[in-house]
């Protein structure tokens, strides 16, 4: 991966944890860098599963792609919230 890569990734990481942070109703007891870090991995396996599926490279904008991302991001972000409640 080249380092635009790597840098897209961030960004992309960025917005779809926030995106995902907003979906799960209630506080989360996650900080921003947690967020990020689920943002990034749910981008590059939404990525993946899209590629996987055949959605991933379509005219015009990628709604179903952005849709996975968004959910695996919802469900990251869901999932560590409830992993550091109950400790």
């Amino acid at each position: 991966m080249e380092i635009s890569g790597f840098i897209s990734a961030v960004v992309i990481g960025i917005v779809i944890g926030v995106l995902g942070r907003l979906v799960v109703p209630g506080r989360q007891r996650i900080g921003f860098l947690w967020t990020i870090g689920v943002g990034i991995v749910a981008a590059l396996l939404g990525s993946a599963i899209a590629a996987g599926f055949g959605v991933a490279d379509t005219d015009g904008p990628d709604w179903i792609e952005w849709f996975i991302q968004i959910a695996l991001a919802a469900v990251g972000v869901a999932a560590l919230d409830r992993a550091r409640a109950r400790r």
